[in-house]
């Protein structure tokens, strides 16, 4: 059996969801969340401090990845196709593969985070990027 278009949107798209779900879940059960996934210690400070700032910025991704996802299931054919679809598809793949090459300048750039979260994470962007050019690729 091999693998089309749509496995690798679908792959993307439920990564990026599940992503997004993550998030949210950072948002709602706070300080030991944040802590878990990798949330520098700049970001634990600011949410034990009660600051809304982590949480906006934590929202602003959970809500972008949550549109990849939607892109996803509409390259896969899954949804309606959603307007430039395409161009946004590339545009995703670009941005998560750009992230998921970036693991060593950002740890050297963004103090706080341990190097395993760097490289996860980083790891993590680069399979969902290739999933949507994959895709891409193939259809």
């Amino acid at each position: 059996m091999s693998l089309g278009y749509q496995d690798f949107f679908l792959f993307g798209a439920c990564c990026c969801a599940l992503a997004s779900l993550l998030h949210l879940g950072c948002i709602v059960f706070g300080e030991p969340w944040y802590r878990f996934f990798g949330a520098g210690d700049k970001m634990i400070q600011l949410v034990n401090q009660g600051s809304s700032y982590p949480h906006r910025l934590t929202f602003f991704i959970s809500v972008v990845l949550m549109v990849w996802a939607l892109y996803g299931w509409s390259g896969a054919g899954f949804i309606r196709e959603l307007p430039f679809r395409d161009l946004v598809l590339c545009l995703i793949s670009g941005v998560l593969i750009l992230r998921g090459l970036m693991a060593k300048p950002l740890s050297q750039k963004i103090s706080g985070n341990s190097i395993i979260f760097w490289w996860v994470s980083s790891l993590i962007c680069l399979m969902m990027g290739l999933s949507f050019l994959a895709g891409l690729m193939l259809r």
